[in-house]
């Protein structure tokens, strides 16, 4: 069976100069058995309400600004699954989460950054399911615990945001070595909390876990980690890293 996975996917450089992490990425996939289908909660789709993208063939989203033409020419050609959304978005209605169909969602780069680099043939069905990010993290561990039924169907669950995320406090010029304590200690909590699979903890992160608004000035690319966790099984830590400082670029498997 397909575990879930929370992906810390940093800069959308990443799909270019894929480093450490990627490498770990493209491993963990070659490890994993081949999905069916991807569906992927990214914290780049804040909503109000619970959406599903159920585009035939989502478009490759450059929701950025700033970056290389190179980086403005990538495509990630995945098909959708518009019939499969529409299973899933049955799935959240029978546990009480009612979910609307956005056929014309694109695929952000939360989601196709580090597809790129765990499949990049784009051969695999890929869908995305929003994040109603203002109902914070207990909602998110519903969600994923309502679909996590999906894994023993070949649907691969994955979070993508990251273990931390602030960045007017990056240093661009920092090496992988050099960790801001502050960040440091903090992925350390979650690491602990997670292996002591201390759900009351974590979902108080905010209140108890060591500068939990500095990593965090908003809390979007920390939940879908609550996804991940809530659709997946046993905490395993994948990939533990850091880029500019103080940017987690670690990856969790669940199950």
């Amino acid at each position: 069976m397909l575990p879930s996975l929370f992906i810390s996917h940093g800069s959308p450089m990443l799909a270019l100069e894929p480093g450490a992490s990627g490498q770990a990425l493209a491993r963990l996939a070659a490890e994993l058995p081949r999905p069916r289908a991807v569906l992927v909660v990214s914290a780049h789709w804040e909503s109000q309400q619970l959406l599903l993208g159920a585009a035939a063939q989502p478009r490759t989203w450059h929701d950025f600004g700033g970056f290389p033409a190179a980086l403005y020419a990538v495509q990630y050609p995945a098909p959708g699954a518009p019939a499969l959304a529409a299973q899933i978005a049955e799935h959240l209605s029978d546990a009480g989460l009612a979910a609307a169909l956005d056929a014309q969602r694109p695929l952000d780069h939360g989601a196709w950054v580090p597809l790129s680099l765990m499949y990049p043939a784009a051969d695999i069905p890929v869908l995305q399911l929003s994040l109603p990010s203002r109902l914070g993290p207990e909602q998110q561990t519903r969600i994923g615990r309502a679909l996590a039924g999906l894994r023993e169907h070949g649907v691969l669950p994955i979070g993508s945001g990251s273990i931390t995320h602030n960045l007017a406090e990056l240093d661009w010029r920092a090496g992988p070595e050099q960790v801001a304590p502050w960040a440091r200690a903090f992925r350390d909590w979650m690491v602990e909390r997670l292996a002591e699979d201390n759900e009351s903890a974590l979902h108080r992160y905010r209140q108890q876990a060591p500068h939990a608004v500095r990593n965090h000035p908003t809390d979007e690319h920390l939940l879908p980690l609550f996804f991940a966790r809530g659709a997946g099984g046993a905490f395993k830590l994948e990939h533990s890293g850091f880029t500019y400082g103080a940017l987690g670029m670690d990856i969790y498997r669940f199950g």
